[in-house]
C-alpha cells in the first residue's frame, strides 16, 4: 500500500458572498459543488466501502477550499474564471426564490453575464489559476 501523501496540481474552490446567512452558505456550497462532479469525472474518487462491505458513493478526490468575499470581489473572481475558461458553477441571489431546477436555469438565463447578482461561484482547475481567481477572498471562517 502506498503511504506517500497525495498531492494535487488542481484545486476546487468555492467562493461565497460574505453577507449570506449560515443556511444559505451551506445550501449554495452544496449546489455549486454538485455541478463539478457531473461534468468533470476526474474530480471524483473511487467508491467507499466499510469493513462490513457496505458500499458508499464516491466523493471528490481532493479537498474543496471554501472562501468568502464581498460582492465586488466575487464579481471580479467570476470575470477571472471566465477569462481563464475554467470550469465553473454559479449561484445567483435569484435562485433563493425558485423551487426547482427548471426555474433555476431560467433565472440565470434571464440575466446578462455582467448583471448576474452572484452569491456563489465554484471553480476547478490548475492550482495557480484557481488561486488567481480567488485572489482577494479569504478562507471561510
Amino acid at each position: 500500500m502506498d503511504t506517500e501523501p497525495i498531492r494535487f496540481d488542481t484545486k476546487i474552490a468555492v467562493l461565497l458572498r460574505a453577507d449570506l446567512e449560515p443556511w444559505q452558505r451551506l445550501n449554495v456550497t452544496s449546489f455549486l459543488v454538485s455541478g463539478l462532479g457531473t461534468q468533470l469525472p476526474e474530480v471524483i474518487g473511487e467508491p467507499y466501502e466499510d469493513a462490513d462491505g457496505v458500499p458508499y458513493l464516491p466523493m471528490f478526490r481532493q479537498p474543496v477550499m471554501v472562501f468568502e468575499a464581498t460582492k465586488e470581489t466575487l464579481t471580479t473572481a467570476h470575470a477571472r474564471a471566465l477569462s481563464r475558461a475554467l470550469p465553473r458553477a454559479v449561484f445567483t441571489s435569484d435562485l433563493f426564490a425558485t423551487g426547482n431546477d427548471r426555474d433555476n436555469r431560467a433565472a440565470v438565463r434571464a440575466v446578462p453575464t455582467a448583471d448576474l447578482d452572484l452569491v456563489g461561484l465554484a471553480v476547478y482547475g490548475p492550482k495557480n489559476a484557481v488561486d488567481k481567481v480567488v485572489k482577494g477572498a479569504r478562507m471561510h471562517p
